[in-house]
């Protein structure tokens, strides 16, 4: 019987984790003190998180700091959970599209902050921290995509594994290269890594430090697709157009969606069901649906 109010308990907090914005997976009952760790963050300036927001309910958030291959300094750790903190609140968002800036995505940690949280206590606080931060965007109300262009290394491959489908460039590649570094991933992405590709093709790229090219990452199930250009403004209108065909439509409908779907991959079957069930009483007899009864267009585009 405490088994089955343990299982009761820990479905309820899973369930409670996708239904409410901003929830966080650790805290300081896990020693998580988020406060003292953003001060030293602090310390590690340069760089930027860019969010625009787009009419067609599209958002673009750019990973900013060129001069070392889009870095995470502290200060973009702190402005990565600033900006998805925005797109929680964002409702009439549908989409998001992760980029790096000048034709490169994320080389992961910016060593200058890594060197200086170098006691395996700093290591863990930040690793709860950054898998708080990516958590919460995985499990955003939208259709999530990065866009990879040149190389997405360490934290940065880390960064491809939140969202829900990767685009590559031809010459672009992917690699998790924690092991050459003495450690493994810490932002979540070996547990994400998993998911997309399977355990046994995980443990390969992962103990391998497996440089995943387009064509690998797509044979892998890693990447979506390959896109036809390599010129950064060209490629960004590539990614926008191949998500648009999965973001037409009414927000509430798409976000309702991807919350379905998400619930799906995380909870137990009996729970995702409850979640569907919960959802579908946020769109039936909504004004979309009503639109579409009318226009008597159920099978017709």
């Amino acid at each position: 019987m405490a088994g089955n109010l343990l299982k009761t308990s820990s479905l309820t907090v899973k369930k409670k984790l996708l239904h409410q914005m901003g929830v966080s997976l650790y805290n300081t009952s896990h020693g998580f003190h988020e406060e003292e760790l953003k001060k030293k963050l602090q310390q590690f300036p340069g760089g930027s998180v860019d969010l625009q927001k787009e009419d067609s309910g599209i958002g673009i958030l750019t990973l900013n700091n060129p001069s070392k291959m889009n870095a995470f300094s502290g200060v973009m750790m702190l402005q990565l959970l600033e900006r998805v903190i925005e797109l929680e609140n964002w409702t009439e968002g549908k989409g998001l599209i992760v980029r790096g800036a000048e034709n490169t995505f994320s080389s992961g940690s910016d060593l200058n902050a890594v060197k200086a949280l170098a006691t395996p206590e700093d290591g863990l606080v930040l690793c709860m921290f950054m898998q708080n931060t990516l958590t919460r965007l995985m499990r955003l109300p939208l259709i999530s995509v990065a866009l990879i262009q040149g190389r997405a290394l360490g934290g940065g491959a880390e960064v491809t594994t939140a969202c829900d489908f990767r685009l590559m460039t031809a010459e672009s590649e992917i690699r998790f290269v924690h092991k050459d570094m003495g450690i493994i991933p810490s932002w979540g992405g070996a547990t994400r890594l998993i998911k997309i590709i399977g355990s046994r093709q995980a443990l390969k790229v992962l103990s391998g430090a497996l440089k995943l090219d387009s064509k690998k990452a797509l044979d892998i199930g890693m990447a979506e697709e390959v896109l036809q250009s390599t010129d950064e403004t060209e490629c960004l209108r590539e990614a926008q157009e191949w998500l648009k065909q999965f973001t037409r439509g009414p927000p509430e409908v798409i976000r309702a969606l991807k919350t379905c779907v998400s619930s799906g991959k995380e909870l137990c079957f009996e729970e995702a069901l409850q979640i569907e069930k919960d959802l579908v009483g946020t769109v039936w007899g909504g004004p979309a649906n009503k639109e579409a009864i009318a226009r008597k267009g159920k099978f017709n585009k």
